[in-house]
């Protein structure tokens, strides 16, 4: 047998990527990440090394070069096609190459090739992208680092990036990671989901800080930083000069201006709600979505997280709305044929149907049920308001998010991607192509106030005629570089990328107005900003404009570049090549391209290719999509073909291991039984393991996730229910040794519950689920157990002269303002609503109401805080 050092993968096998070390620095809200890999060749062969990994959606990726000994070979961009040849001829002839190159199918996935690297030689590759920090609801800049790739799921006949995944804990290289931030303003606080070390400032304005990523990060999720400016937000503008070695008049060679606008939009018609639209939730059922939020112990499934969420949208919804709820996987379901009016009876039909979905569609094909929405046609007088709700696994990002912008006149799309590896690329374009807003839920977030933050941009009056005014001195002329802007929200910003050609005086300064109508008013935000170039910004703004610029284009069809004639397939590939080799900028249609041609020395021997690994998420059982699978939450290999039986094996016992193994059997899809095993354990047993052996016949491990494409789908919700219950009372079952070490096989005899148990619901959510479609709530015992009380304590202490759904309603009211403060996000427009419905039969004693009220409930909540 061979003998492997260093590092290994789950096979074995050495991995040459030693370390991985990522310095970001983020000004204002731009962030610059460089990132070096480190590889060393221990194994006695000559190695190609390929590795897959996540990358920002929206990043500009401007550098790419390898250090060998003390040789660094800086790469070119070049067309995708003549890379991969001069790649593939650098390795027939013996030399060294370095490949990075964007997938076909989606832009946040990238592929790096180290090829030719030889026995006992190291080489360091750096990269370097840059990109715009989202802004999140409180303020907040997001930066993430992706480390965590999920698998993506490709529909038949498509072809996909292979990944190879392994679990976190054998991820076989280290990360290290650290940040500088710096800002007109005061930085005021930087939070990670990750373990960091004490934030440092630099400066005695604190307009400087730097912060570490702590040893040991465990990759098991993405990095995430959260920056906290001072006064954030306000209106800019930079202004950068070209590049010295460029062209005048071309986009490198002229000055560029970015301007950052945050609109404000008067209060009052803030506060306005609209009382109608089409709301029309799709949800993805995948079998990923099975998989916990996080990895705290206890913590809620995806699927179950969206139920909840979409329990407290359907109670938000004003009346007068219409609506309709889409579920997909391999295959999508509608609960309506077509969105239908909001009333009590189709909000409680569609809450039973949302009680039943669980992660059981299999893969992940949201392109079918687009589609059939977009097909129904539009309700007069109701504004489409499409929520995607999925963790992002989709291959056909492309695909789906063009379908999205041909449909962007009909409707807006907002998006959430949920969990750890979420497609950035989808999850962006959906908002971006949909005119709408995207979200991310990771880590400890609760998907409920971020999805609630979108209903209320949802119904928000619609900003129209949105126009842009540019006044320039004499002699100085722009040619505007981003799409034009068709969405403004409260709060959140937008980007603008301008060219600037022609001379200007010193100390001139230019302007831009944006004009644009809110619920039939007139507005506008105006901003001056100074001519002269920023200092020290490098070609920054002039690398995310080009990204811009080429996202754009990679999005139109190609008819549509065609400056008159027969349309012709390549002038969009053309041009993006143009535009991508002249700003040394990443595309779909290029790729970097380094060749060691300085050595001399051809490198003798086979080339043997290892690919590594990124790290893979907790995975659903009978994998979901092209998710994988879980055995008892524990991750399992990916890409395990099941075209002949398959056994899943759990630990082997040692003399000393302290289990019982259950094992449990689903021998054919014509099987009736189920057969539970005892496998003989040590005197000490103390654990019981639970494995599974599906004994299928299937095309392929994705397949089995097309639970109603596999004849193992029938029994998976049974075999789940009873896989719950066994977890919950084998430890029962486990055989007591007597003090000679005898197991008692007495003990065995043990019933299996085969109903699950139900977790305590929420008491926000119980209180909520109670709510009618009108707003009110009705006083029953089950309002009574909601707040707290015993029916009679709650009917005892009404005021004589109010009717019940009064009372009850006020109760409630008082219950989440006095309660549920912290989750007030989650529930106001659903106590709005209520506080409406209370307005409207005028009720005589709500004074004396809120009194008796605060008084049964222990609580201080005075009336005008309720808003009635």
């Amino acid at each position: 047998m061979e003998n492997c050092c260093g590092l290994l993968t789950s096979k074995q096998e050495p991995v040459p990527l030693k370390s991985v070390e990522v310095e970001l620095e983020v000004r204002d809200h731009v962030a610059t990440v460089v990132s070096t890999l480190n590889y060393e060749n221990k194994e006695d062969k000559p190695l190609e090394a390929v590795f897959v990994f996540p990358m920002p959606g929206d990043a500009a990726v401007c550098h790419f070069s390898a250090t060998i000994g003390q040789t660094q070979i800086v790469a070119e961009v070049k067309e995708k096609q003549k890379a991969r040849e001069e790649y593939d001829d650098a390795l027939s002839s013996g030399q060294q190459a370095f490949l990075l190159e964007e997938s076909d199918q989606s832009p946040d996935i990238f592929s790096l090739s180290v090829g030719s690297l030889p026995p006992g030689e190291s080489a360091s590759i750096r990269l370097e992208y840059v990109t715009e920090l989202a802004v999140q609801a409180d303020e907040g800049l997001r930066f993430v680092l992706p480390a965590v790739l999920n698998p993506r799921y490709h529909p038949q006949g498509s072809e996909g990036v292979q990944v190879t995944s392994v679990p976190a804990s054998l991820v076989p290289y280290s990360l290290s990671f650290s940040a500088r931030v710096s800002s007109p303003r005061p930085v005021s606080k930087v939070e990670s989901n990750c373990p960091m070390d004490p934030l440092k400032y630099l400066n005695t304005e604190q307009s400087q800080a730097t912060v570490k990523l702590a040893a040991g990060h465990k990759f098991d999720k993405d990095v995430e930083l959260l920056i906290y400016y001072k006064d954030a937000h306000q209106p800019t503008a930079v202004v950068e000069a070209g590049q010295t070695s460029a062209k005048p008049g071309t986009l490198m060679g002229d000055p560029l201006v970015m301007l950052s606008l945050y609109p404000e939009f008067p209060q009052a018609v803030m506060s306005s709600l609209a009382s109608c639209g089409e709301f029309v939730f799709l949800l993805d059922r995948s079998g990923s979505m099975g998989v916990p939020m996080n990895n705290n112990e206890g913590s809620q499934t995806r699927i179950g997280s969206a139920r909840d969420t979409l329990l407290l949208l359907l109670k938000s919804i004003p009346m007068g709305c219409y609506f309709n709820i889409y579920s997909f996987g391999s295959s999508y379901e509608h609960i309506f044929p077509k969105s239908v009016e909001y009333s009590e009876k189709t909000m409680e039909e569609a809450l039973k149907k949302v009680e039943g979905m669980e992660d059981d569609l299999g893969g992940t094909e949201i392109l079918e049920a687009l589609k059939h929405i977009y097909s129904q046609a539009c309700i007069p007088n109701q504004p489409r308001q499409l929520f995607v709700f999925t963790d992002g696994e989709v291959g056909n990002t492309k695909e789906v998010i063009n379908l999205v912008k041909k449909n962007s006149a009909s409707h807006r799309c907002f998006s959430f991607g949920i969990g750890e590896g979420a497609s950035s690329a989808l999850i962006n374009g959906l908002a971006k192509e949909g005119g709408g807003h995207a979200q991310f839920i990771t880590g400890i977030d609760r998907m409920q106030p971020k999805v609630m933050q979108s209903l209320r941009f949802a119904l928000q009056p619609a900003v129209v005629d949105i126009s842009v005014k540019w006044d320039l001195p004499k002699g100085v002329s722009v040619s505007v570089l981003s799409p034009p802007i068709t969405t403004l929200f409260q709060g959140q910003r937008s980007l603008i990328y301008a060219q600037l050609t022609g001379q200007s005086p010193k100390a001139a300064e230019g302007s831009v107005t944006v004009k644009y109508s809110l619920a039939g008013h007139p507005s506008q935000n105006k901003l001056h900003f100074n001519l002269k170039p920023a200092e020290d910004s490098g070609l920054t703004v002039h690398r995310l404009a080009a990204r811009t610029l080429i996202r754009s284009l990679e999005m139109v069809e190609d008819e549509e570049v065609v400056e008159g004639g027969e349309p012709d397939e390549g002038v969009k590939k053309k041009k993006v090549v143009e535009l991508s080799v002249q700003s040394g900028v990443s595309s779909a249609f290029t790729a970097f391209i380094a060749v060691n041609k300085g050595s001399g020395e051809t490198i003798q021997g086979p080339l043997v290719r290892r690919n590594v690994p990124t790290p893979m998420p907790m995975m659903a059982m009978c994998g979901g999509g092209a998710s994988g699978g879980r055995m008892m939450g524990r991750p399992i290999p990916r890409m395990v073909s099941c075209s002949m039986p398959m056994r899943r094996t759990v630990m082997e016992a040692s003399p000393s291991a302290q289990m019982v193994n259950v094992g449990v059997m689903e021998a054919s899809p014509s099987a009736q039984m189920v057969n539970v095993g005892v496998m003989e354990a040590s005197p000490s047993a103390q654990m019981v393991n639970v494995g599974v052996i599906e004994a299928q016949s299937c095309k392929s491990m994705e397949s089995c996730g097309r639970r109603k494409n596999c004849s193992m789908s029938k029994k998976s919700k049974g075999m789940k229910t009873l896989l719950t219950a066994m977890r919950r009372t084998v430890s029962s079952c486990v055989r007591r040794p007597t003090s000679k070490g005898v197991v008692q096989r007495e003990s065995l005899n043990c019933s299996l519950d085969i109903e699950p148990q139900q977790p305590p619901r929420d008491p926000l959510l119980q209180l909520v689920s109670l709510q009618k479609a009108s707003g009110c709530w009705e006083l029953d015992p089950a309002l009574a157990a909601a707040v707290g009380k015993t029916s009679e304590e709650v009917e005892n202490t009404k005021p004589a002269s109010e009717n019940k759904e009064v009372w009850a309603t006020i109760l409630a009211l008082i219950w989440l303002h006095g309660f549920k403060m912290d989750a007030q996000k989650e529930w106001e427009l659903l106590a709005m609503k209520a506080v409406s419905w209370l307005r409207a039969p005028n009720a005589p004693c709500v004074a004396e109401c809120v009194e008796a009220g605060n008084t049964l409930l222990g609580c201080k909540v005075q009336k005008d805080a309720l808003g009635i």
